[in-house]
């Protein structure tokens, strides 16, 4: 057969054929690099290659007035009053909003909860990292959100970081507001959704967006079926400090957002941060027992994340207690709000962002230099001069280079 095959075969494929048959064995039998003359030098020539030798710098010059060399340092719990740099100062730089804490009650019940437990949970919460009190905070979420039911997780940013891609997928539709805060935005980038920006707060430019969505769907209607559609928005936007119109978003659209006061039954998913207001870290997600199922398969930040400490389920247990038993907490905090939106207003050549009765607000400068640096060590300096005066404030700090649409210098 080998000889017959040999007779008919083109002469061409035989020499083609040698010729491969050559090359392997000139690959097998080769080196796999060439020898070259080694070169022995004289102990002079070695002196003078090392004295000739000049290293790069292990770190490029940085000035030692540059902004990141120069951290404000933090002594002792944070609470309403901080030691900063050494000097007792009024705290306007966190986000304890409620003033929960440094509440007595919630240390109390985390020390408990540390000696009965531990630190940690040293898992997931779909192995062997689910406590009791896991379970216990996540029903006492959803019965203060009056949901059906709640999904805790062990870091505030992967949250809603996580939510987002649990539901919505490639080939889905996202519409969001341009002003939303990096979770969000991370979130919808590990979705790989095609992402629709609108203006933000501007209900007229996301019905735009909407109308020519309607309109491409009337294309390919079979298309149009399979493809989910989304709107995501924040109830206070932490980037602009101000808040959603949600009375206009409501009347036509079925809505996602994160975070806000409104009944369940309007929206498919709300996401929330227990690192604000809440005395503890770790966020929560809740609406109908369905959609929420969904995430302790789906949720990459519960699946694969060790579970929230107990100590600190324990605290946030604690501190929806003291809201609950004096919900008059949330009225001193709004005309607190009220009082110091007033009290900032016409400032000199600063410009005040956000809204009256909201618990954060940011300053900017009026007018630009046309340098965000310059602008940045400005408003810098203007920290200084208020930790001078013993009041606490802070810089809004973005990763300028992955900001989808970056805010200016707070």
């Amino acid at each position: 057969l080998f000889s017959g095959y040999l007779w008919a075969a083109p002469a061409y494929h035989l020499i083609l054929e040698g010729i491969l048959i050559l090359w392997i064995i000139r690959l097998l039998f080769s080196k796999t690099y060439k020898l070259h003359e080694t070169y022995k030098l004289t102990e002079k020539e070695k002196e003078d290659l090392i004295e000739e030798w000049q290293p790069e710098p292990l770190a490029p010059p940085v000035s030692k007035d540059h902004l990141h060399l120069n951290y404000d340092l933090v002594t002792g719990p944070p609470s309403h009053k901080i030691i900063l740099n050494g000097k007792e100062c009024i705290n306007f730089a966190s986000f304890n909003f409620l003033g929960l804490l440094d509440h007595e009650r919630v240390k109390e019940k985390a020390l408990a909860s540390l000696k009965k437990y531990g630190v940690g949970t040293c898992g997931p919460r779909g192995f062997y990292g689910t406590f009791d009190v896991h379970l216990e905070l996540e029903s006492r979420l959803a019965k203060f959100m009056k949901a059906e039911e709640a999904i805790i997780y062990s870091y505030g940013f992967a949250t809603i970081a996580s939510a987002i891609p649990a539901y919505s997928k490639r080939g889905d539709i996202i519409f969001v507001d341009e002003a939303a805060c990096f979770s969000i935005q991370k979130g919808l980038q590990a979705s790989r959704s095609f992402i629709k920006y609108f203006k933000h707060n501007d209900m007229d430019d996301l019905e735009r967006l909407l109308k020519e969505q309607e309109l491409e769907d009337q294309k390919n209607p079979r298309k149009a079926r399979v493809i989910r559609k989304f709107i995501v928005v924040e109830g206070l936007y932490i980037n602009t400090a101000d808040i959603c119109p949600l009375p206009e978003l409501q009347k036509g659209y079925l809505a996602w957002y994160y975070f806000y006061t409104l009944q369940i039954d309007d929206i498919d998913l709300i996401s929330a941060n227990m690192e604000n207001a809440v005395a503890s870290v770790g966020g929560f997600c809740c609406g109908r027992s369905f959609v929420i199922d969904h995430q302790r398969l789906s949720g990459q930040g519960y699946c694969f994340s060790a579970s929230l400490p107990p100590m600190l389920a324990a605290a946030a247990i604690e501190a929806l207690n003291i809201m609950e038993e004096d919900p008059d907490i949330f009225t001193v905090l709004r005309e607190k709000c009220k009082h110091v939106y007033k009290a900032l207003q016409g400032t000199t050549g600063l410009k005040l962002v956000g809204e009256p009765f909201a618990p954060a607000l940011h300053l900017q400068l009026e007018r630009s230099s046309g340098s965000r640096d310059s602008d940045m060590q400005l408003l810098r300096t203007i920290v200084d001069y208020c930790l001078e005066r013993h009041v606490a404030l802070t810089l809004a700090r973005y990763l300028e280079k992955e900001e989808r649409f970056l805010p200016p210098p707070r």
